[in-house]
This record gives structure tokens, C-alpha cells and sequence, in this order.
């Protein structure tokens, strides 16, 4: 059967994931920052050891140095990286994972490697799609 008022068009630009029952909410907020293109390259690049602030923005490439200083942030409010600042003159901080951020090496890995994987066929459905709106 057909829609009336035409195809229903899906949001490109976000798709929010909704869990319902017990804890949906936490799920989601969880769910929010680990999905973060940020988070998945951080917890990557530090899974290989610790790093300084600057060798993680040259590893990553593309990002600012206040984008990673915020998402650095995030995962060490959420438990996930360690900061560790030594008392030098001037001030040395590296970034560690902790060992419930080392829970998620397998599984931003597989995802980053996917998307590594899979960029061209994505680039062509777009173009695709794009071609024949």
C-alpha cells in the first residue's frame, strides 16, 4: 500500500537510537558519546598505549584541539580514560584507557574498521540515491 502524501523521507543527517524499558534513558545517554566519531578514533588511537594531548591530535588527524580536549573530557567524566599530569615545568599530561574503557577496543575497532571498509559502497549509494532524487 501505498503512503498518500508520497515516500516518507528518513532523517540523513542523525538517527537517534531509542531503547525502552529499564534504564532507557542511561542506555541512550551512554550510547551518545560512545557513537561519537571523536570517541571511537580516541579510544583506538589509545588502545595502542598512552598518549600526550598532541601525539592523539596527530595520530587522529582532522580534529581540533578543542574538540579532543572536550571529548577527552567526556571519557575520563565517564570513566573511560585516565589523565595522569606530571608536575614538570611545563606541565606533561598523557591519557591512558582505563580498564572499562579497554572494554570497548574490540567493539569501536570493529566499527571503525567496518567504516574504513565499507566507505566506498557508502559513497556510492549516496551518489546513487543523490543522482536519482
Amino acid at each position: 500500500m501505498s503512503n498518500p502524501r508520497g515516500p516518507r523521507r528518513v532523517n540523513e543527517h542523525r538517527f537517534k537510537l531509542r531503547l525502552v524499558g529499564a534504564g532507557g534513558r542511561q542506555q541512550e545517554s551512554a550510547l551518545d558519546f560512545i557513537s561519537d566519531k571523536w570517541t571511537s578514533l580516541i579510544i583506538r588511537e589509545l588502545a595502542g598505549g598512552t598518549k600526550r594531548h598532541s601525539q592523539l591530535q596527530r595520530a587522529i588527524g582532522g580534529i581540533s584541539q578543542k574538540i579532543l580536549t572536550q571529548t577527552l573530557r567526556t571519557l575520563e567524566r565517564n570513566g573511560l580514560v585516565e589523565r595522569t599530569i606530571y608536575p614538570v615545568v611545563p606541565p606533561m599530561v598523557e591519557y591512558a584507557l582505563t580498564p572499562l574503557g579497554v572494554t570497548l577496543v574490540e567493539v569501536l575497532t570493529s566499527v571503525v574498521t567496518w567504516a574504513e571498509e565499507h566507505l566506498p559502497d557508502v559513497e556510492r549509494a549516496r551518489a546513487k540515491h543523490d543522482g536519482a532524487a
